[in-house]
């Protein structure tokens, strides 16, 4: 389990600004529901000033998302636009009181969303911020561009760092040798020299079997209903299908706002329990007629 400050879980558990934001007049998008994290940002931007007089999310995504996101709209609002992208990723896990290594890559995104808001805000593409960067990572769809500028932002330096960071070379491993000749690139930029880290001794991990499987998914959702309960809500496993996982979402908890943000997190701790990308589905369990 990975260790949370306070400030992660208050922010997660209560977090500021989530939902639609009707007077919006900037809104940045990023990520995929496919990789596990997206974010919406919304901002309401005064015009005479361009000031940010109110900011809002959506994301799909595990807690360290959630608690990011919250941060990121509670730090930016009354700030400019300028001085609102001088924020950095690393300025959002500060304000968290830190985030663990394995989730850094949620403030990454974080400062991405914002750019893509100014962005649309100014009528600009901010895109074409990667239009020409190669496709490194194709679990991740990370690019060569995103890469690079997240190493020099935030003086990085082995293959695990940017995994951390960006989640590219998190899936199937194929992609290390080029975000390893990126890394040299920056580093030799730096006046250092890249040393890649040994390769880990192999290892053959048996498939888990389809019951095993079953138990670890009932163990993930077992550990989220007690907090659903305490808000008289509750998740129940329907079905699994292959890589897709359906639970159908009760009580409060069924058609709620924050129910993206609750079924992002649990999808993201079945991921790491069960070592595999996967996709979690709400469906809605329809009653037997009455005979």
């Amino acid at each position: 389990m990975w260790d949370y400050s306070e400030t992660v879980k208050e922010h997660f558990y209560n977090p500021r600004n989530a939902g639609a934001l009707p007077g919006a007049n900037a809104i940045g998008e990023v990520g995929s529901i496919s990789c596990g994290d997206a974010l919406r940002l919304m901002l309401e931007v005064d015009p005479a000033s361009e000031t940010i007089v109110a900011a809002s999310f959506q994301t799909f995504g595990c807690g360290s998302a959630i608690a990011s996101s919250s941060a990121l709209t509670e730090i930016i609002k009354g700030k400019t636009l300028e001085d609102a992208l001088k924020v950095s990723n690393q300025d959002i896990a500060d304000f968290l009181g830190g985030l663990p290594p394995e989730k850094m890559h949620c403030s990454v995104m974080g400062r991405e969303a914002l750019q893509s808001a100014v962005a649309n805000y100014r009528g600009e593409s901010w895109a074409d911020d990667h239009a020409e960067g190669a496709l490194i990572c194709k679990c991740f769809a990370v690019d060569a561009v995103m890469i690079e500028e997240t190493i020099r932002a935030n003086n990085l330096c082995s293959v695990e760092q940017v995994t951390n960071y960006t989640k590219a070379g998190g899936g199937c491993s194929s992609c290390h040798e080029g975000i390893e000749e990126i890394l040299a690139k920056v580093l030799a930029e730096r006046g250092e020299a890249f040393a890649p880290a040994p390769p880990p001794a192999k290892k053959v991990p048996g498939k888990l079997s389809t019951l095993e499987r079953i138990r670890r998914i009932e163990t993930v959702i077992a550990k989220a209903r007690p907090n659903l309960q305490r808000d008289h809500g509750d998740i129940e496993l329907v079905d699994v299908d292959g890589k897709t996982i359906y639970v159908a979402m009760k009580g409060a908890c069924s058609g709620c706002q924050m129910e993206a943000m609750t079924l992002g997190g649990i999808q993201q701790q079945l991921v790491e329990a069960l070592g595999e990308l996967v996709s979690v589905v709400p469906v809605k369990l329809t009653k037997p007629a009455a005979a």
